[in-house]
């Protein structure tokens, strides 16, 4: 199927054309049709499935085709979990209607950009919004934003957005938009908390769920090397040196590991840099973009990178430290193998990792086979963790109990 069977406007597909997308992939296929005959929509599909345009290029017809007059109001919201995200779906929306008559006027609220600025933005008026939740909050807190024109309401990524307490805070938004509107909800995992959200959005969604990301996780190289915590940073080195790898992600457990293994491989003449939520916003946004043009080869980051950056041609990812959950693995080597390409994922597994290992294979109905790098052998006895006592109900704060006692 053309893209020209399912989006109808010629400025769009003018677009389109001039920007290579010339088959759309299952997810755009399958979304895009029940966008524009006005349903809601709960979607869950594979990492790099094309879940942002699925939504952008039926809203940006729809907005189009209403032809509104006078001075712009906000009729798009879109709200990611992350900063670059945001970005990345306004480089979107910016891209596709780049051909249309009348363009929608489009504001990005993120943290780490001045707020004033922000605000003026939306005073001067505004179609459509793309916006953390963090800072979203602080605006509307501020009672500087009218969000009664609203016709689309989106959450892409919507299980991160509960990392980020926004459950606590949904209900502060859900009074200030209309109860008529289309909701277009994406998210890679339902857990139950997801679905308790959706909940209160919406009741009539249609669900489109492609297959599982674990069974198309399979097609990326897969490999699991033991190794001793210590020797972990010369291991890569050697890796990267006998492998032509172009671009290597690097998933570390904090922001500090990423800045110092980022300073001692520089040390070693690689091209190298750190990539965190304790950069500034222009420092992220520089170092983002120099790794997609090629001009840093290995990008040391926390799970920030895990999720929603478009970035081609990454020809392996690292798990340096193992991710805390199995759906954080399947979105880490995602990163990796993207839109049909061939990619590795690597996992370093220490003396400490084996049982979690073990249960991240089982989640992600894996096996693979544990190597061996010759002059990197595991040495030492593998350590099983000590089963605890069973947590006492009623025993732990609630998320609510610790947001008042911050405000206090």
């Amino acid at each position: 199927m053309l893209f020209s069977k399912l989006i109808f406007l010629d400025e769009i597909n003018k677009s389109l054309r001039e920007n290579a997308y010339v088959l759309p992939t299952k997810i755009q296929e399958k979304v895009i049709p029940l966008i524009l005959e006005k349903k809601d929509i709960m979607a869950k599909a594979q990492t790099g499935s094309g879940k942002t345009a699925s939504f952008v290029l039926p809203i940006l017809q729809l907005w189009d085709e209403k032809k509104y007059e006078g001075k712009s109001k906000i009729r798009v919201l879109i709200l990611t979990p992350t900063r670059e995200l945001a970005l990345q779906v306004s480089q979107s929306f910016e891209l596709f209607s780049q051909n249309l008559e009348k363009k929608p006027k489009l504001v990005t609220i993120i943290g780490g950009k001045s707020i004033g600025d922000q605000l003026l933005d939306i005073q001067k008026g505004c179609d459509i919004v793309v916006a953390t939740t963090g800072r979203l909050l602080d605006i509307l807190e501020k009672k500087q934003m009218n969000l009664s024109s609203l016709e689309f309401f989106v959450l892409d990524e919507a299980d991160k957005m509960l990392d980020f307490g926004f459950e606590e805070e949904l209900d502060l938004l859900l009074n200030q938009i209309p109860k008529e509107r289309q909701n277009l909800l994406f998210s890679a995992t339902y857990p139950v908390k997801v679905q308790n959200i959706i909940a209160k959005i919406t009741s009539k969604a249609v669900e489109v769920f492609l297959e599982d990301e674990t069974a198309t996780v399979q097609s990326i190289n897969q490999r699991a090397i033991e190794v001793n915590k210590e020797n972990r940073s010369p291991l890569l080195r050697n890796l990267i040196q006998k492998e032509a790898w172009e671009q290597i992600l690097v998933f570390m457990a904090n922001k500090r590991s990423c800045d110092n293994i980022a300073a001692k491989f520089r040390k070693y003449g690689l091209s190298a840099e750190s990539f965190h939520g304790d950069l500034l916003q222009d420092e992220r946004n520089e170092t983002l973009q120099d790794f997609k043009d090629k001009r840093i080869k290995i990008l040391f980051a926390t799970d920030i990178a895990a999720r929603g950056l478009h970035i081609d041609d990454i020809s392996c990812v690292v798990n340096f430290d193992l991710p805390r959950a199995a759906a954080d693995y399947i979105h880490r080597i995602g990163r990796t193998g993207r839109a049909g390409k061939s990619g590795t994922a690597i996992s370093f597994i220490g003396l400490e990792d084996f049982e979690h290992f073990a249960l991240i294979e089982k989640k992600c109905d894996l096996k693979l086979q544990i190597e061996q790098i010759e002059g990197f052998e595991l040495i030492g006895t593998v350590v099983l963790k000590e089963k605890g006592n069973e947590p006492v109900k009623g025993k732990r704060k609630s998320k609510k109990d610790k947001l008042r006692e911050q405000k206090l």
